[in-house]
């Protein structure tokens, strides 16, 4: 569909943008419920940040165009939607257990068990 606007006044250009983006909010507040609704509050989610950390927690809140997470460190994080992923058992977070993993343990000390 094409739309001429050579003919709009200054008025009337500004009033289309305005409605132009009105509806592209709408559009992205859409999407994002869609998106989060996916997840359930309680669910176990986990997400990257921008220096690529693996963060997870629990979905404890939605708002209008995010959730809220709580990380297990105890930190809240307002989050879009698209960003996280549901924790299952092939996802790359472990549940927090008391094992140390004795691979990790002597590399980090530099140290090897004799």
């Amino acid at each position: 569909m094409k739309i001429d606007i050579d003919h709009l006044t200054e008025p009337e250009l500004i009033d289309l943008n305005e409605k132009i983006i009105q509806r592209l909010r709408m559009i992205r507040q859409m999407r994002a419920h869609v998106q989060m609704m996916g997840y359930r509050i309680g669910e176990r989610v986990w997400f990257q940040t921008d220096r690529a950390e693996t963060v997870r927690g629990t979905v404890v809140r939605y708002n209008k165009k995010s959730v809220t997470v709580i990380t297990d460190d105890g930190r809240r994080w307002t989050i879009s939607p698209g960003f996280l992923r549901k924790a299952t058992s092939d996802s790359p977070i472990r549940e927090a257990s008391n094992v140390i993993e004795i691979e990790s343990a002597r590399s980090a000390s530099g140290k090897g068990i004799a």
